[in-house]
């Protein structure tokens, strides 16, 4: 009954908006055609969807003046029978609407079906839909021809080109033309949101970030090397070679201090906002605490690891086991507070007073990754971070929302700590993880 009312409600909107703009939707069977996509599965798939288009397709699709409007329009209606729209995907159909038209109604109809439609129980929804808005017959004169098309899908496990049998061939048929298209998955992985991640998905990012190396940047450090160009001079070096000449000093030996590892700290916003991004930021820590020292790398003791919500934890220990599994369980299992809320003044000034002065934030470059939702005082979390940027050689900002189109940083304590911040980055998927760990090397 919920669901008729709801419906209801659309299909008035949807008039009343029509009456506004001069369009007018194809004819429907009223509240009923919408509530009736939002059967079960089962019944989707044991009787496909029936509904009919007009006669005339150039009569009954809409004289819509602006292409945005009939976007979501068109995505209000997939909400009423039962499909999940997000916003992302209506901003990414709108720019295939306005990039394609309506006039060419077969590429039209298989963008939105690309965009929306992510399980085969969406397929007579988005149909029933399309024909609901837009109307008129989608397939257009050459739909048939299209379908004598075999594309062969080869991944990065296959190889280069797909078998076909040359052996045997259909008289009955007409041969068909191949086209092969190459699909990874982890190239799919490296983009996709976290937030959007199935089950199967993490367990993949775990061969995915195998592949990644976390280099440190480098200071100069207390112990000296040879120069070859500039540097101080080496009284000491310089007498030993200049008896082997004679006593004459043919040339001045120099040294310079060499490189060392800068200290990387990585601080985790785990509150409810940040849950469905977490679990794959922790992927990275792991790959960054379980580092081991190479000749630019960072060695075991010069990263540290915290998670916070409304308090802080160290986790550098988890994440010290080469199991990524079992350091993940470790981790999540040490934090308290995982999915609650977010005091990041109160935390910050627990990091300065328990670990920043001992020095471990002195002149290190400290990874926070937070949406910057905070109920907190915002005037503390500047004062908290004042402190932070005066210690640290360096502060880069992770936030997960910056991936989003439109994105402007207004929540209260994002825009109280930006001002102290020296790089702002995006964090929503894996790809930004890698391009953080570029960051961290420079």
């Amino acid at each position: 009954m919920q669901a008729e009312d709801h419906a209801k409600r659309v299909t008035e909107s949807q008039e009343r908006e029509a009456e506004g703009t001069g369009a007018r939707l194809p004819a429907s069977d009223g509240p009923a055609s919408l509530v009736s996509g939002a059967v079960s599965s089962e019944q989707e798939q044991a009787e496909p969807a029936d509904f009919s288009f007009p006669e005339s397709s150039d009569e009954a699709r809409p004289a819509v003046p602006d292409l945005a409007r009939a976007g979501v329009r068109f995505a209000r209606v997939l909400r009423a029978c039962g499909m999940s729209v997000d916003a992302g995907s209506v901003h990414v159909f709108l720019e295939a609407l306005l990039a394609v038209g309506l006039d060419d109604a077969t590429t039209a109809y298989w963008a939105g079906r690309a965009v929306f439609c992510t399980r085969p129980e969406d397929f007579p929804r988005f149909d029933r839909a399309w024909g609901l808005v837009f109307g008129g017959e989608w397939q257009g004169e050459d739909f048939a021809e299209t379908l004598r098309h075999i594309v062969a899908v080869v991944t990065d496990a296959d190889s280069d080109s797909p078998e076909t049998d040359q052996g045997e061939e259909d008289q009955d048929n007409p041969p068909v033309d191949v086209i092969t298209v190459r699909w990874s998955p982890q190239e799919v992985l490296r983009e996709k949101s976290f937030d959007r991640y199935t089950e199967a998905e993490f367990h993949e990012l775990r061969r995915l970030a195998s592949h990644l190396r976390v280099r440190g940047s480098l200071k100069p450090g207390r112990r000296l090397v040879r120069a070859k160009h500039g540097g101080r001079p080496d009284l000491s070096r310089t007498l030993r070679t200049a008896l082997k000449h004679g006593g004459e000093p043919v040339s001045i030996a120099a040294d310079r201090p060499g490189p060392r590892p800068r200290r990387l700290i990585l601080l985790c916003d785990v509150s409810g906002s940040m849950e469905v991004y977490a679990r794959g930021v922790l992927r990275f820590f792991h790959v960054a605490v379980s580092s081991r020292q190479t000749e630019r790398g960072i060695s075991r003791g010069n990263v540290e690891a915290f998670c916070f919500g409304t308090r802080l934890t160290r986790v550098t220990r988890e994440l010290g086991s080469r199991d990524p599994d079992a350091a993940l369980q470790a981790a999540s299992a040490a934090v308290v507070d995982w999915g609650g809320g977010t005091r990041l003044g109160q935390t910050f000034k627990t990091f300065l007073d328990d670990w920043g002065r001992r020095g471990m934030a002195r002149g290190a470059d400290i990874v926070i990754l937070s949406d910057g939702w905070d109920r907190g005082d915002p005037d503390e979390l500047a004062q908290q971070m004042r402190r932070l940027q005066r210690l640290a050689h360096r502060v880069i900002w992770v936030n997960p929302l910056k991936g989003t189109p439109g994105y402007a940083p207004l929540a209260q304590g994002m825009a109280a700590a930006l001002p102290y911040v020296d790089e702002f980055l995006e964090g929503h998927a894996w790809m930004s993880m890698e391009n953080l760990a570029k960051a961290v090397s420079i």
